[in-house]
């Protein structure tokens, strides 16, 4: 049954679930019975949901989170490439730091 399917069906009173009893177990700090396809999924489940915080994922990267200022017509040229202009805007920074590099030379 798709998502789209067991909505309808909720909407139209024929849910087969039996949300008054659902209600009552997670009232009541009733653990569900374990599904014995994936034994482990309810623990997994909450140690995944215990990792997560609020907020926007930390990234991968190194990079640092700064005030500056620059020319307004920098600021012009990259906003005027729409969408990501900050991410562009950082590419072209680290292309000329690694052509300009000391290491390079």
């Amino acid at each position: 049954m798709t998502n789209e399917e067991m909505s309808a069906a909720r909407e139209n009173g024929k849910s087969q679930s039996d949300w008054a009893r659902v209600h009552r177990m997670v009232k009541n700090d009733i653990e569900p019975a374990e599904d014995e396809d994936s034994p482990n999924a309810a623990a997994l489940l909450r140690a995944d949901l215990e990792k997560r915080r609020i907020g926007r994922p930390l990234g991968q990267d190194n990079k640092v989170q700064v005030s500056i200022r620059y020319h307004r017509e920098v600021l012009d040229y990259f906003k005027a490439k729409g969408a990501g202009w900050q991410v562009q805007m950082d590419k072209v920074l680290l292309d000329w730091v690694k052509t300009h590099s000391t290491k390079n030379t």
